[in-house]
């Protein structure tokens, strides 16, 4: 099973489970897994085409996505562990421990799939 699918039913399970730092991760996640498959902005094939020369229909509009490699969602995922644990090492003051102590969690939440069976 992909990083992405244990991910994909993490998340539901995190959330009866009322678990709010884990579906933060998870939704998060998932949102650059998900930006990372779409397609490019320049590669739209009609650009510059008049408006009565463009396809019509269902899916005329449809682009097909990148599929991504397991090496490709474990790269993200440990560039979003490596995200946080920046942001919570610039949350110094006392004040901010907290939100630190939240940003450490969401790492130990991501770390579980990296370290899972299967995973790269």
């Amino acid at each position: 099973m992909s990083l992405h699918t244990r991910m994909r039913q993490a998340l539901p399970e995190a959330m009866r489970a009322r678990d709010k730092v884990a579906v933060r991760a998870l939704r998060a996640t998932l949102a650059a897994l998900d930006n990372a498959e779409a397609v490019p902005v320049g590669a739209a094939e009609l650009r510059g085409v008049a408006l009565e020369a463009s396809p019509v229909g269902v899916g005329a509009t449809e682009a097909v996505r990148r599929e991504l490699s397991e090496g490709d969602m474990a790269d993200i995922v440990r560039a979003e562990i490596a995200e946080r644990l920046e942001a919570a090492a610039k949350l110094t003051a006392p004040a901010h421990a907290d939100r630190a102590a939240e940003l450490q969690a969401e790492v130990t939440v991501l770390r579980r799939f990296l370290d899972a069976p299967g995973a790269l």
